[in-house]
């Protein structure tokens, strides 16, 4: 199902994937509506699902988590018991940020943020000690030329 946007309503998402702080005053100056209406908008998006939350953009570097590691799982069990066994165990690792099912040669790919090699070894640990994998094969980002940018509307 896909949601149904105006140009108001790409507007205000457009602007808040920019800077989720902004205050509703300044949001509805730059969409060009009342904060009332503003409001009202705000609350149909969040209440039909379109906007889910807002964060705020860290510096991995200066916070000392420098390191990104995509890793590529394959494995042999296709059950729903072990996926829910996988998922599970996953998503007790928070340096685990992304996680997705993929097709092709591999099934699953886990975007890590650590701080350095010892760092994603203690999660590769973690990511085999409970859950039987055939496969984790590792890729080391050099360096992020794109970071969380904003979904075209």
């Amino acid at each position: 199902m896909t949601l149904k946007l105006d140009q108001i309503d790409r507007r205000i998402l457009e602007a808040l994937q920019r800077d989720a702080t902004a205050s509703q005053r300044a949001l509805a100056e730059t969409v060009g509506l009342s904060q009332n209406a503003l409001w009202r908008r705000l609350q149909r998006l969040e209440a039909s699902g379109a906007i889910k939350g807002s964060t705020v953009v860290l510096d991995r570097q200066l916070l000392g988590a420098g390191l990104v590691v995509f890793a590529m799982v394959k494995t042999r069990h296709h059950s729903a018991d072990w996926l829910r066994a996988f998922r599970s165990h996953v998503r007790t690792i928070p340096e685990v940020i992304d996680f997705y099912r993929i097709g092709g040669e591999y099934d699953y790919l886990l975007k890590v943020v650590t701080q350095d090699m010892a760092g994603y070894d203690a999660v590769y640990q973690r990511l085999i000690e409970k859950v039987e994998l055939e496969t984790v094969t590792s890729f080391f980002a050099m360096e992020a030329i794109e970071e969380q940018r904003p979904i075209p509307l």
